[in-house]
């Protein structure tokens, strides 16, 4: 019997076998937990129903979280399957290509600004205040997505940078603020993973070789590690753990220069 069997688990932002997402959802199954999850857009339904159907999950529903009218019929239609919800995995995030390539200051709009934050962070606490009711009592948890790129800049990650360091604040202030109702808010800080989202940061390959270098472990990070850091980060192992960054990057973000064979080269 796995550390999350009982557990129920909503997932947003599975879009392909290679996401964080589908790391953490492998996991968790595999962990014992029952899962739902959620898709943007008629074009990704049927993808995300396949991979449902993988870890043995009927329960897919639609969900812009643009709209507070879609989150809250996300939980209404939930709440006819569960009697209640123990984890909300938010796995979003989102710029316009245009402004993850090139001159932070030249390439970032208003428009991209707050599309970013609203997206990106926004969206987190918004879920957190329409699950909260499917939430209570139950010892729950929270957990996003974040990215060293939130704390240090890094090429054309830009205008995501800010927004994840948003989502960070927002891990404290959640925490805080459901701690006294019994539920934990904690994020990730994933080292670089060739995954669809990180396809739109330009030279994103060339991150990768760099990362993996410099890096104590000298690799990069799996989507199973990650998954594997996620799943006991919300299941009762961590009960003690909230507001926190759990960096699974294989040690980059200890490190300054790198070793000293980089420095000669």
């Amino acid at each position: 019997m796995g550390y999350m069997t009982g557990k129920k688990v909503l997932i947003l932002g599975v879009a392909s076998k290679l996401s964080i997402a589908s790391g953490i959802a492998e996991a968790m199954h595999r962990e014992g937990a029952e899962l739902a999850f959620t898709y943007q857009g008629e074009k990704l339904r049927d993808r995300v129903v396949k991979f449902a159907a993988g870890w043995d999950s009927d329960l897919v529903f639609p969900c812009d979280v643009t709209s507070d009218e879609q989150i809250d019929a996300l939980f209404e239609d939930l709440s006819k399957a569960w009697d209640g919800i123990d984890c909300i995995v938010h796995c979003l995030a989102f710029a316009p290509g245009s402004e993850l390539d090139g001159n932070y200051v030249d390439v970032t709009t208003r428009a991209g600004f707050n599309l970013a934050h609203e997206i990106s962070s926004y969206s987190f606490v918004a879920l957190a205040k329409a699950g909260a009711k499917m939430m209570e009592g139950r010892n729950g948890s929270l957990l996003t997505l974040s990215y060293l790129g939130a704390v240090r800049s890094l090429p054309n990650y830009n205008v995501m940078g800010l927004a994840k360091a948003s989502l960070e604040a927002n891990v404290r202030y959640m925490a805080s603020a459901l701690g006294p109702k019994g539920i934990r808010v904690n994020a990730i800080s994933a080292g670089p993973i060739k995954t669809l989202a990180a396809a739109g940061i330009k030279s994103f390959r060339k991150m990768l070789e760099h990362n993996a270098k410099q890096t104590p472990l000298r690799r990069n990070v799996t989507i199973e590690e990650v998954g594997n850091a996620a799943s006991f980060l919300c299941s009762d192992l961590a009960s003690g753990i909230s507001g926190e960054i759990l960096y699974v990057d294989g040690g980059f973000n200890t490190t300054a220069m790198g070793s000293l064979e980089q420095a000669a080269e």
